[in-house]
Protein backbone atom coordinates (compact mmCIF):
# COMPACT_ATOMS: atom_id res chain seq x y z
CA UNK A 1 0.00 0.00 0.00
CA UNK A 2 1.35 3.45 -0.96
CA UNK A 3 2.10 6.12 1.61
CA UNK A 4 -0.62 8.38 0.19
CA UNK A 5 -3.32 5.70 0.44
CA UNK A 6 -2.23 4.80 3.98
CA UNK A 7 -2.47 8.45 5.09
CA UNK A 8 -5.83 8.94 3.36
CA UNK A 9 -7.28 5.94 5.19
CA UNK A 10 -5.92 7.10 8.51
CA UNK A 11 -7.10 10.70 8.08
CA UNK A 12 -10.56 9.54 6.95
CA UNK A 13 -10.91 7.51 10.16
CA UNK A 14 -9.69 10.45 12.24
CA UNK A 15 -12.15 12.90 10.64
CA UNK A 16 -15.08 10.51 11.13
CA UNK A 17 -14.12 9.99 14.79
CA UNK A 18 -13.84 13.76 15.29
CA UNK A 19 -17.20 14.63 13.71
CA UNK A 20 -19.15 11.73 15.20
CA UNK A 21 -17.32 12.04 18.52
CA UNK A 22 -18.52 15.62 18.88
CA UNK A 23 -22.12 14.50 18.43
CA UNK A 24 -21.57 11.56 20.76
CA UNK A 25 -20.33 13.87 23.48
CA UNK A 26 -23.12 16.40 22.95
CA UNK A 27 -25.96 13.89 23.11
CA UNK A 28 -24.30 11.99 25.94
CA UNK A 29 -24.47 15.25 27.87
CA UNK A 30 -28.14 15.69 26.87
CA UNK A 31 -28.97 12.18 28.08
CA UNK A 32 -27.15 12.86 31.36
CA UNK A 33 -29.23 15.97 31.91
CA UNK A 34 -32.58 14.48 30.86
CA UNK A 35 -32.13 11.42 33.08
CA UNK A 36 -31.16 13.57 36.08
CA UNK A 37 -27.55 12.40 36.30
CA UNK A 38 -25.81 15.73 36.60
CA UNK A 39 -22.68 17.01 38.28
CA UNK A 40 -19.01 16.24 38.27
CA UNK A 41 -19.92 12.56 38.45
CA UNK A 42 -21.29 12.83 34.91
CA UNK A 43 -18.29 14.82 33.75
CA UNK A 44 -15.93 12.23 35.17
CA UNK A 45 -17.81 9.02 34.40
CA UNK A 46 -20.45 9.40 31.70
CA UNK A 47 -18.85 12.00 29.44
CA UNK A 48 -15.39 10.52 29.98
CA UNK A 49 -16.70 7.08 29.03
CA UNK A 50 -18.49 8.46 25.98
CA UNK A 51 -15.45 10.33 24.68
CA UNK A 52 -13.28 7.23 25.25
CA UNK A 53 -15.48 5.05 23.04
CA UNK A 54 -13.01 5.34 20.11
CA UNK A 55 -10.20 3.99 22.32
CA UNK A 56 -12.40 1.09 23.38
CA UNK A 57 -13.48 0.07 19.87
CA UNK A 58 -10.03 0.64 18.37
CA UNK A 59 -8.44 -1.50 21.07
CA UNK A 60 -10.85 -4.40 20.59
CA UNK A 61 -10.43 -4.20 16.82
CA UNK A 62 -6.64 -4.09 17.15
CA UNK A 63 -6.41 -7.28 19.26
CA UNK A 64 -9.33 -9.24 17.81
CA UNK A 65 -9.25 -8.38 14.10
CA UNK A 66 -5.88 -6.83 13.27
CA UNK A 67 -3.74 -8.92 15.68
CA UNK A 68 -1.89 -5.74 16.68
CA UNK A 69 -1.57 -5.74 20.49
CA UNK A 70 1.07 -2.99 20.44
CA UNK A 71 -1.36 -0.65 18.70
CA UNK A 72 -4.05 -1.43 21.30
CA UNK A 73 -1.83 -0.76 24.33
CA UNK A 74 -0.02 2.13 22.66
CA UNK A 75 -3.36 3.73 21.84
CA UNK A 76 -4.52 3.62 25.47
CA UNK A 77 -1.30 4.86 27.07
CA UNK A 78 -0.67 7.39 24.32
CA UNK A 79 -4.21 8.75 24.73
CA UNK A 80 -3.58 9.21 28.45
CA UNK A 81 -0.40 11.19 27.84
CA UNK A 82 -2.16 13.34 25.22
CA UNK A 83 -5.09 13.96 27.58
CA UNK A 84 -2.68 15.20 30.24
CA UNK A 85 -0.87 17.51 27.82
CA UNK A 86 -4.31 18.90 26.91
CA UNK A 87 -4.17 20.59 30.32
CA UNK A 88 -1.40 22.76 28.85
CA UNK A 89 -3.76 23.83 26.06
CA UNK A 90 -6.48 24.62 28.61
CA UNK A 91 -4.03 26.68 30.65
CA UNK A 92 -3.00 28.65 27.56
CA UNK A 93 -6.63 29.30 26.55
CA UNK A 94 -7.89 30.15 30.03
CA UNK A 95 -8.32 33.84 30.74
CA UNK A 96 -7.36 35.49 34.00
CA UNK A 97 -5.71 33.35 36.65
CA UNK A 98 -3.79 30.20 35.64
CA UNK A 99 -5.85 27.04 35.35
CA UNK A 100 -4.47 25.32 38.44
CA UNK A 101 -5.33 28.32 40.61
CA UNK A 102 -9.04 27.89 39.79
CA UNK A 103 -9.50 24.11 39.47
CA UNK A 104 -11.28 22.22 42.25
CA UNK A 105 -9.17 20.20 44.67
CA UNK A 106 -11.45 17.21 44.08
CA UNK A 107 -9.54 16.44 40.87
CA UNK A 108 -6.65 15.27 43.04
CA UNK A 109 -8.66 12.14 43.84
CA UNK A 110 -9.11 11.07 40.21
CA UNK A 111 -5.54 12.14 39.32
CA UNK A 112 -4.24 10.06 42.25
CA UNK A 113 -6.09 6.99 41.05
CA UNK A 114 -4.62 7.68 37.62
CA UNK A 115 -1.15 7.45 39.15
CA UNK A 116 -2.03 4.12 40.78
CA UNK A 117 -3.51 2.57 37.64
CA UNK A 118 -0.85 3.82 35.22
CA UNK A 119 1.89 2.71 37.60
CA UNK A 120 0.28 -0.71 37.97
CA UNK A 121 0.04 -1.14 34.20
CA UNK A 122 3.65 -0.05 33.71
CA UNK A 123 4.82 -2.45 36.42
CA UNK A 124 2.99 -5.36 34.79
CA UNK A 125 4.38 -4.57 31.34
CA UNK A 126 7.93 -4.74 32.69
CA UNK A 127 7.19 -7.75 34.90
CA UNK A 128 5.63 -9.69 32.01
CA UNK A 129 8.60 -8.95 29.79
CA UNK A 130 11.10 -10.44 32.24
CA UNK A 131 9.29 -13.02 34.36
CA UNK A 132 6.06 -13.77 32.53
CA UNK A 133 2.69 -13.01 34.03
CA UNK A 134 0.18 -15.11 36.00
CA UNK A 135 -3.05 -15.70 34.10
CA UNK A 136 -6.62 -16.90 34.41
CA UNK A 137 -6.98 -18.80 31.16
CA UNK A 138 -5.84 -16.41 28.42
CA UNK A 139 -6.48 -13.32 30.57
CA UNK A 140 -3.69 -11.87 32.67
CA UNK A 141 -4.24 -11.67 36.43
CA UNK A 142 -3.58 -7.92 36.20
CA UNK A 143 -6.81 -7.33 34.25
CA UNK A 144 -9.34 -8.11 37.02
CA UNK A 145 -7.21 -6.06 39.43
CA UNK A 146 -7.37 -3.12 37.00
CA UNK A 147 -11.17 -3.43 36.92
CA UNK A 148 -11.35 -3.49 40.73
CA UNK A 149 -9.15 -0.39 41.06
CA UNK A 150 -11.23 1.42 38.43
CA UNK A 151 -14.50 0.52 40.19
CA UNK A 152 -13.06 1.68 43.54
CA UNK A 153 -12.00 4.96 41.95
CA UNK A 154 -15.46 5.60 40.53
CA UNK A 155 -17.13 4.78 43.84
CA UNK A 156 -14.84 7.04 45.87
CA UNK A 157 -15.15 9.92 43.41
CA UNK A 158 -18.94 9.54 43.45
CA UNK A 159 -19.04 9.69 47.24
CA UNK A 160 -16.72 12.68 47.29
CA UNK A 161 -18.76 14.63 44.74
CA UNK A 162 -22.22 13.56 45.93
CA UNK A 163 -22.74 16.68 48.04
CA UNK A 164 -22.10 18.95 45.04
CA UNK A 165 -24.38 17.18 42.55
CA UNK A 166 -27.67 18.78 43.59
CA UNK A 167 -26.38 22.33 43.09
CA UNK A 168 -24.83 21.48 39.71
CA UNK A 169 -28.02 19.83 38.41
CA UNK A 170 -30.03 22.89 39.39
CA UNK A 171 -27.68 25.12 37.43
CA UNK A 172 -27.81 23.15 34.16
CA UNK A 173 -31.31 21.66 34.25
CA UNK A 174 -32.57 23.71 31.29
CA UNK A 175 -29.62 23.63 28.94
CA UNK A 176 -31.39 21.42 26.37
CA UNK A 177 -35.12 22.17 26.61
CA UNK A 178 -35.60 21.76 22.83
CA UNK A 179 -34.21 18.21 22.62
CA UNK A 180 -36.36 15.26 23.70
CA UNK A 181 -34.75 12.31 25.47
CA UNK A 182 -35.80 9.86 22.74
CA UNK A 183 -34.34 12.12 20.06
CA UNK A 184 -31.10 12.35 22.04
CA UNK A 185 -30.86 8.55 22.32
CA UNK A 186 -31.41 8.10 18.57
CA UNK A 187 -28.77 10.66 17.63
CA UNK A 188 -26.41 9.27 20.23
CA UNK A 189 -26.82 5.76 18.76
CA UNK A 190 -26.23 7.02 15.21
CA UNK A 191 -23.06 8.86 16.22
CA UNK A 192 -21.90 5.77 18.12
CA UNK A 193 -22.30 3.61 14.99
CA UNK A 194 -20.11 6.00 12.99
CA UNK A 195 -17.46 6.02 15.73
CA UNK A 196 -17.54 2.23 15.95
CA UNK A 197 -17.12 1.83 12.18
CA UNK A 198 -14.21 4.29 11.99
CA UNK A 199 -12.54 2.90 15.11
CA UNK A 200 -12.80 -0.67 13.81
CA UNK A 201 -10.88 0.28 10.68
CA UNK A 202 -8.36 2.55 12.43
CA UNK A 203 -5.93 -0.23 13.52
CA UNK A 204 -5.68 -1.50 9.92
CA UNK A 205 -4.98 2.03 8.68
CA UNK A 206 -2.39 2.43 11.44
CA UNK A 207 -0.67 -0.84 10.47
CA UNK A 208 -0.49 0.34 6.86
CA UNK A 209 0.95 3.66 8.04
CA UNK A 210 3.58 1.93 10.15
CA UNK A 211 4.64 -0.28 7.23
CA UNK A 212 4.67 2.61 4.75
CA UNK A 213 7.03 4.65 6.94
CA UNK A 214 8.94 1.70 8.48
CA UNK A 215 7.82 2.74 11.95
CA UNK A 216 7.06 0.45 14.88
CA UNK A 217 3.46 -0.27 15.86
CA UNK A 218 4.38 0.91 19.37
CA UNK A 219 5.25 4.39 18.10
CA UNK A 220 2.33 4.63 15.65
CA UNK A 221 -0.16 3.39 18.25
CA UNK A 222 1.12 5.73 20.96
CA UNK A 223 1.32 8.85 18.80
CA UNK A 224 -0.91 8.70 15.70
CA UNK A 225 -3.69 6.34 16.76
CA UNK A 226 -3.88 7.88 20.23
CA UNK A 227 -4.11 11.35 18.69
CA UNK A 228 -6.99 10.26 16.44
CA UNK A 229 -8.96 8.57 19.23
CA UNK A 230 -8.55 11.49 21.64
CA UNK A 231 -10.19 13.99 19.26
CA UNK A 232 -13.57 13.72 21.08
CA UNK A 233 -11.88 14.47 24.43
CA UNK A 234 -10.18 17.50 22.91
CA UNK A 235 -13.47 18.81 21.52
CA UNK A 236 -15.42 18.33 24.75
CA UNK A 237 -12.62 19.77 26.88
CA UNK A 238 -12.15 22.96 24.86
CA UNK A 239 -15.93 23.44 24.56
CA UNK A 240 -16.35 23.08 28.33
CA UNK A 241 -13.60 25.66 28.91
CA UNK A 242 -15.27 28.16 26.57
CA UNK A 243 -18.50 27.72 28.52
CA UNK A 244 -16.62 28.48 31.73
CA UNK A 245 -16.92 24.91 33.04
CA UNK A 246 -13.25 24.48 33.97
CA UNK A 247 -13.88 21.61 36.37
CA UNK A 248 -15.97 19.76 33.78
CA UNK A 249 -13.10 20.12 31.29
CA UNK A 250 -10.45 18.84 33.69
CA UNK A 251 -12.74 16.14 35.09
CA UNK A 252 -13.34 14.83 31.57
CA UNK A 253 -9.60 14.45 30.99
CA UNK A 254 -8.86 12.66 34.26
CA UNK A 255 -11.98 10.52 33.91
CA UNK A 256 -11.06 9.52 30.36
CA UNK A 257 -7.62 8.47 31.57
CA UNK A 258 -9.11 6.18 34.22
CA UNK A 259 -11.51 4.62 31.72
CA UNK A 260 -8.73 4.23 29.13
CA UNK A 261 -6.66 2.18 31.57
CA UNK A 262 -9.69 0.00 32.29
CA UNK A 263 -9.90 -0.62 28.52
CA UNK A 264 -6.67 -2.63 28.79
CA UNK A 265 -8.63 -5.25 30.77
CA UNK A 266 -11.29 -5.37 28.04
CA UNK A 267 -8.65 -5.71 25.32
CA UNK A 268 -7.02 -8.49 27.32
CA UNK A 269 -10.33 -10.36 27.38
CA UNK A 270 -10.55 -10.25 23.57
CA UNK A 271 -6.89 -11.10 22.96
CA UNK A 272 -7.00 -14.88 22.77
CA UNK A 273 -3.27 -15.58 22.40
CA UNK A 274 -2.57 -15.06 26.09
CA UNK A 275 -2.18 -12.20 28.57
CA UNK A 276 -2.10 -8.96 26.54
CA UNK A 277 0.64 -7.23 28.51
CA UNK A 278 2.94 -10.23 27.96
CA UNK A 279 2.71 -9.77 24.18
CA UNK A 280 3.59 -6.09 23.87
CA UNK A 281 6.81 -4.09 23.75
CA UNK A 282 8.51 -3.08 27.01
CA UNK A 283 8.64 0.45 25.60
CA UNK A 284 4.99 0.94 26.55
CA UNK A 285 6.23 1.19 30.13
CA UNK A 286 7.81 4.52 29.13
CA UNK A 287 4.37 5.92 28.27
CA UNK A 288 2.88 4.46 31.46
CA UNK A 289 5.60 6.08 33.58
CA UNK A 290 5.21 9.34 31.64
CA UNK A 291 1.50 9.30 32.54
CA UNK A 292 2.47 8.69 36.19
CA UNK A 293 4.87 11.64 36.20
CA UNK A 294 2.40 13.93 34.43
CA UNK A 295 -0.42 13.00 36.81
CA UNK A 296 1.94 13.65 39.72
CA UNK A 297 2.83 17.07 38.29
CA UNK A 298 -0.90 17.84 37.94
CA UNK A 299 -1.47 16.89 41.59
CA UNK A 300 1.35 19.22 42.65
CA UNK A 301 -0.25 22.02 40.63
CA UNK A 302 -3.69 21.40 42.10
CA UNK A 303 -2.31 21.52 45.64
CA UNK A 304 0.21 24.34 45.24
CA UNK A 305 -2.16 26.42 43.02
CA UNK A 306 0.47 28.67 41.33
CA UNK A 307 -0.85 32.07 40.26
CA UNK A 308 1.90 33.25 37.94
CA UNK A 309 2.34 32.68 34.19
CA UNK A 310 5.61 32.39 32.30
CA UNK A 311 5.81 35.22 29.76
CA UNK A 312 2.05 35.65 30.04
CA UNK A 313 1.30 32.24 28.47
CA UNK A 314 1.16 29.21 30.78
CA UNK A 315 2.26 28.36 34.31
CA UNK A 316 5.36 26.40 35.25
CA UNK A 317 3.20 23.31 35.94
CA UNK A 318 2.02 23.29 32.33
CA UNK A 319 5.60 23.72 31.12
CA UNK A 320 6.62 20.62 33.09
CA UNK A 321 3.70 18.64 31.64
CA UNK A 322 4.70 19.63 28.11
CA UNK A 323 8.33 18.70 28.76
CA UNK A 324 7.45 15.17 29.88
CA UNK A 325 5.16 14.71 26.87
CA UNK A 326 7.87 15.80 24.41
CA UNK A 327 10.44 13.60 26.16
CA UNK A 328 8.10 10.60 25.96
CA UNK A 329 7.45 11.17 22.24
CA UNK A 330 11.16 11.62 21.47
CA UNK A 331 12.12 8.49 23.39
CA UNK A 332 9.54 6.32 21.60
CA UNK A 333 10.61 7.66 18.21
CA UNK A 334 14.29 7.11 18.99
CA UNK A 335 14.01 3.58 20.41
CA UNK A 336 10.72 2.31 19.00
CA UNK A 337 12.01 1.34 15.58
Amino acid sequence: MSVVVAWLQFLACAVLILLAGRQLSRYGDVIAEKTGLGGTWVGLVLLATVTSLPELITGVSAVLLADAPDIAVGNVLGANVINLVMIVVLDALARGEPLFARAALGHILSAGFGVILAGFVGFNILFAGHAGTPALGHVGLASPIIVVIYAAAMLMVFRYERTQRAQFVAEVAERYPHIALRQAWMRYALAALVVVAAALWLPFAAEALAQAHSLSETFVGTLFVALATTLPEMTVTVTALRLGAIDMAIGNLFGSNLFNLAIIAVDDLFYLKGPLLAHVSDLHAVSALSAVMMSGIAIVGLLYRPRSRLFGTVGWVSLMLLSVYLLNTFFLYLYGG
